[in-house]
């Protein structure tokens, strides 16, 4: 399941940009972020496949920000294109990646993050 995280629940659970200088996750479990608009085209078809892979690794935490309502997360991150998505390791650093590539691609992504 994919929930929708706005900017305040993505500072209580993911990381407070606010009040950190360096990434620190809060998270108990890897999470995927996947940064959308309602009116995005590739962010359409993403969406369906992200929802599979969520029902696939219950270990992981699946997040959805909307860019149109959610713009400081998105200024935050340096969002230029959507869909993008940010895969977060429980420890060390998340990666963004953009566009959509495939099933296959978010897979390999996540087998670096577990």
């Amino acid at each position: 399941m994919i929930e929708n995280i706005t900017t305040k629940e993505f500072k209580e659970k993911i990381f407070d940009y606010d009040k950190e200088t360096e990434w620190k996750f809060k998270g108990t479990k890897p999470a995927v972020i996947d940064y959308f608009a309602e009116w995005c085209g590739p962010c359409k078809l993403l969406s369906p496949v992200l929802e599979e892979i969520s029902n696939e690794h219950p270990e992981i935490d699946f997040y959805k920000v909307d860019t149109e309502i959610e713009g400081d997360l998105s200024i935050q991150f340096g969002i230029r294109s959507i869909p993008s998505i940010l895969y977060i390791p429980l420890h060390g650093q998340p990666k963004m990646v953009g566009g959509f590539g495939g099933k296959d691609s978010i897979e390999k992504m996540i087998l670096n993050i577990k």
